[in-house]
């Protein structure tokens, strides 16, 4: 009897370690997934520097020669790039949780997954749009002789970061 009841723990002891097993290597597949999707979004993009540069536009106003109706006009710019920014990475981070929630069965629906990617991509594309409008609208409020300043103090921005 004993051994019966020692037999039965063990079995259901080493039941739920597969359990907890298979649900670990589940976790982390959702990881590396979240982790690649990750990887092909905001980092590969890089749209948070067009955000950086008006930022940087705006810390050297005085050496560009920012007079202060350009300055509060691009001061509204960069905070309408900051709320697009939010909203896309939540955007982005909730289509990229429904495509995995897609694809989580053995058997997922393709033209679903498909359609989910296609979503995202419609989200990445729409995004990048908006920032380009509003590098096109910083760059319309400045004089040519600005521009010239701001880009170099980009050039050498990008510089001081590689070395």
């Amino acid at each position: 009897m004993k051994k019966l009841i020692v037999l039965l723990l063990f079995f259901f002891v080493s039941a739920g370690n597969a359990q907890m097993m298979d649900m670990k290597k589940e976790h982390m597949m959702m990881h590396k997934n979240m982790n690649m999707m990750q990887q092909n979004g905001m980092k590969s993009m890089n749209m948070e520097m067009m955000e950086d540069n008006v930022g940087m536009c705006l810390e050297k106003a005085d050496k560009i020669g920012l007079t202060d109706d350009q300055r509060s006009k691009l001061v509204q710019i960069q905070r309408e790039m900051m709320k697009l920014n939010a909203r896309f990475k939540a955007e982005i981070k909730i289509a990229e949780i429904e495509l995995m929630e897609i694809m989580e069965p053995k058997d997922f629906d393709l033209d679903k997954a498909v359609n989910a990617t296609r979503k995202i991509s419609d989200l990445r594309a729409t995004y990048h749009t908006e920032m380009l409008k509003a590098m096109k609208n910083v760059r319309s409020i400045l004089t040519e002789d600005q521009y010239k300043k701001m880009k170099d103090f980009m050039m050498d921005s990008m510089m001081e970061k590689k070395g």
